[in-house]
């Protein structure tokens, strides 16, 4: 009843099998398991980097992605490693939002997608961006 505890460290786990993950501009999909209903998938992804074209500084942004399925949805990881591909490249705001859209679009031909890009502050300047399919 009364166990005690060793006091030698737990075994470490070997990582050199792991595998590495890297920032990816696919993005993968799988069979909307409801396709006759039309319901919303909403994700919040608050860790969003880019870099500004302008001066090569970081910029830092919530996206937030809304999309009601037809036959596909966007796989998790698949869309981490997706937005992770922005870290080290120039955009404009306006270009992220909308390149952001244009590729779930393509690959999910959703009944109708919306992302917002809300970026923080940069130069005094809180820049929301917009943008919706089909566009209303």
């Amino acid at each position: 009843m009364n166990e005690k505890k060793s006091g030698a460290p737990a075994p470490s786990k070997d990582l050199s099998a792991r595998t590495v993950t890297s920032p990816a501009r696919t993005l993968e999909t799988f069979s909307n398991p409801n396709p006759g209903r039309a319901y919303e998938i909403r994700f919040d992804c608050p860790e969003f980097t880019c870099l500004c074209p302008m001066t090569g500084q970081p910029d830092f942004a919530t996206i937030r992605i809304t999309y009601v399925p037809a036959e596909l949805c966007v796989e998790l990881k698949s869309l981490k490693l997706y937005l992770w591909s922005f870290r080290n490249e120039g955009a404009f705001h306006e270009a992220v939002a909308n390149r952001i859209l244009d590729d779930l679009v393509a690959a999910l031909a959703p009944r109708k997608a919306e992302v917002v890009g809300d970026f923080l502050v940069r130069g005094g300047i809180h820049t929301v961006v917009t943008a919706r399919h089909p566009d209303r």
